[in-house]
């Protein structure tokens, strides 16, 4: 019976094998190709997505925007290599640092930078895209 059973699995294993011989023709509507194209044109024009950045400062009142900008003029120094940005969302001046992916990412960034600026924290925001090479 055992060897009934091998073979039987042998002989549809073979069938199978041989079964997946072919073509395939797709015959696609032009259309498709000018949606796809639309969609790469609107892709390079958003250049956010989600992710992550370090909050580093947040302030309100007149000599807020003054404050933000020296906080900002003393991180570009300690970390050249780390963009950061400065937005106004009213009433709050606020730096963010950074254009990270992921929080693992963004974590370890934190742990360079808290040593300058022990009030950071990791903030979920929309990030610059890396640039995409289509070469």
């Amino acid at each position: 019976m055992k060897r009934i059973l091998i073979l039987f699995t042998c002989l549809v294993s073979a069938t199978f094998a041989f079964a997946q011989r072919g073509s395939l023709n797709v015959k696609q509507d032009s259309r498709i190709e000018s949606l796809i194209s639309k969609q790469r044109h609107l892709y390079d024009l958003d250049s956010s997505t989600n992710g992550y950045r370090i909050h580093i400062f947040m302030e309100i009142g007149n000599e807020a925007l003054q404050h933000a900008e020296q906080v900002k003029r003393r991180f570009e120094i300690a970390y050249p290599d780390i963009p950061i940005y400065l937005t106004y969302s009213e009433p709050h001046f606020r730096l963010r640092a950074g254009d990270f992916r992921d929080r693992v990412e963004a974590e370890k960034c934190l742990r360079r930078i808290k040593p300058k600026f022990k009030e950071a924290f990791v903030t979920a925001d929309r990030i610059y895209r890396p640039k995409i090479n289509a070469e």
